[in-house]
């Protein structure tokens, strides 16, 4: 029976707790607070833990140093949503407890775990209880308090991840809105899903081969790329010299295993190689630091005709220099979904949008790879959403040359705000605190539709309701999507605002939009009212009040 694991056993275990949290993804998203379509808890953490396996595939080793650094960069370059940053932080904690062994021991493991809590909790500015964090923490509490009784290794888990379900069981009472709407933490019984993949490893059962979960379009933006060559990621050039030429006039002892060796010995001294042709005419491209070599074994098999060796060093310098003299002081970044709400942050002079809103989180990796493509000094970050403000500030991390400034926007009207605050003419600070001061000043709210019967917030609703809600709570259910929209519009307006302004989803009809308008302008006639195409999903309208 398993005394202690070693880097082998570690690998395998990431890799079973990714498979069984994958199989149960579909119930862990279920377990939404809200009954509304977007549950995406699981779905969250199954990408981060899947990009911790991403990094472990890369990684030859089994030293258990260089499987934890593998997946503590890979977790937090794939951390997603709440759940999925907190999910990378134990993983920073564990790994950072166990990286300096050959092996762990049962006294080990238990450490690491309360170092795991320790680095969560550190990382989530206003800590919840009855959350996955209550989970983590009470297992490991059981884990420090218990090790040193345990000889096997299996055993200890076993009774660690009883402790967990325990734990999760009492989530309800420790927050009241779980209590309500009749689930416990989504995000705890993610956690015990891993858990058990681990324990399946040091049982003997085999982790069977699984296919990772797509992370969505994430290489780029689906709302369009409008960067250009200056966004390039401008890395350090390993070969200074692109060589091209053609052999001619082949020698009559050339054979065409010539022409294969050849392609061979410039692997050997270079990359990007393209050695094609045949004994009438051969083709050669390669990056090398040795250029002279290149043509020496080239000549070997025959003539040089149209040589042409370039100096990728110095256009490297000249584009580092071109995009230095066209940075920026600040820059803009907004996350939303909807092609009608991304048109209209680029109207605000956002500089870039990505997709990502409740259904589909960008990770901290998607968030920093697109403010490295913006060609600014300080860039302002909007998130749009409550579930992606961990996110963001954990890409502070990933990005170099760049400082980022989060704005926690919640929901899109106040990204909006925020972007019409900036002032290019102020600093970053004053742009800053500008913005933040902006979006006090924003009531929003979204209408959609209930997927499951539960209680919750005063409203028995049953699967297919209407209903209105706002960052914390459902405010207005209704039969129909309009009557709703006026109940919650109702609800959220007193007497301080001035517009209201609804942006449409793409399962709303322009006409429909405009009949809304005037039904809304005739209750609240004291208001100007407006109407966007949004275009997003999921939510017939957003309505901002102003």
């Amino acid at each position: 029976m398993p005394k202690t694991i070693g880097g082998t056993e570690f690998r395998k275990m990431i890799l079973s707790g990714a498979k069984v949290l994958e199989i149960n993804r579909t119930k862990v998203d279920s377990l939404n607070v809200f009954p509304v379509p977007d549950g995406d808890t699981g779905t969250n953490m199954s990408l981060t833990i899947q990009s911790a396996v991403k990094e472990l595939g890369l990684c030859p080793s089994n030293r258990l140093s260089e499987l934890c650094d593998a997946v503590s960069k890979g977790a937090l370059k794939g951390a997603r949503g709440n759940s999925g940053v907190i999910l990378s932080q134990l993983f920073r904690g564990i790994c950072a407890e166990i990286k300096n062994g050959e092996e762990v021991t049962i006294k080990g493991f238990a450490k690491a775990m309360e170092n795991g809590t320790k680095v969560a909790y550190s990382a989530v500015s206003k800590p919840k209880e009855g959350t996955m964090l209550t989970v983590a923490r009470l297992m490991s509490e059981f884990a420090k308090q218990s090790a040193s009784r345990y000889k096997d290794f299996a055993e200890f888990l076993t009774d660690v991840i009883k402790k967990g379900e325990e734990a999760l069981a009492q989530t309800p009472e420790l927050l009241p809105v779980l209590k309500k709407a009749g689930v416990v933490d989504s995000g705890g019984m993610g956690l015990l899903c891993i858990y058990k993949g681990f324990l399946a490893v040091l049982n003997g059962e085999e982790v069977e081969e699984y296919v990772a979960l797509e992370a969505g379009k994430s290489e780029e933006d689906v709302f369009g790329d409008n960067s250009d060559i200056i966004n390039l990621d401008l890395g350090e050039i390993e070969f200074a010299y692109c060589t091209e030429f053609f052999i001619i006039n082949l020698k009559k002892s050339t054979t065409l295993a010539d022409i294969d060796k050849l392609k061979e010995k410039l692997m050997k001294i270079g990359d990007s190689v393209i050695c094609i042709g045949d004994l009438e005419l051969v083709k050669v491209h390669v990056h090398t630091n040795t250029p002279g070599l290149a043509l020496t074994y080239a000549v070997e098999l025959g003539e040089l005709d149209r040589v042409k060796i370039e100096n990728m060093l110095e256009q490297n310098r000249a584009l580092r220099a071109k995009r230095e003299a066209e940075k920026k002081e600040m820059g803009m970044l907004a996350i939303c979904t909807g092609e009608g709400i991304a048109a209209i942050f680029k109207d605000l002079l956002v500089d870039r949008v990505i997709e990502g809103g409740q259904t589909m989180n960008p990770s901290a990796e998607d968030i920093a790879d697109a403010v490295q493509k913006i060609n600014a000094e300080h860039v302002f970050v909007f998130p749009n959403n409550k579930n992606i403000i961990l996110a963001a500030e954990q890409a502070k991390a990933l990005v170099q040359n760049r400082t980022i400034h989060v704005i926690p926007t919640k929901n899109v009207p106040q990204g909006f705000a925020a972007a019409l605050a900036f002032n290019s003419e102020c600093s970053a600070e004053e742009n800053k605190t500008d913005m933040i001061h902006s979006i006090d000043n924003v009531r929003a709210g979204q209408v959609t539709y209930a997927v499951r019967a539960t209680s919750v917030n005063g409203f028995s609703l049953k699967e297919g309701d209407i209903i209105g809600l706002d960052d914390k709570k459902i405010l207005a259910k209704g039969n129909n999507v309009d009557d709703t929209m006026l109940s919650l519009i109702d609800r959220l307006k007193d007497s301080s605002h001035e517009i209201i302004t609804l942006y449409y989803g793409k399962d709303v009809k322009e006409e429909d939009a405009q009949a809304l308008v005037e039904r809304v302008s005739e209750k609240f006639p004291d208001c100007d009212v407006d109407v966007h195409f949004g275009g997003q999903p999921i939510y017939y309208y957003i309505v901002s009040l102003e």
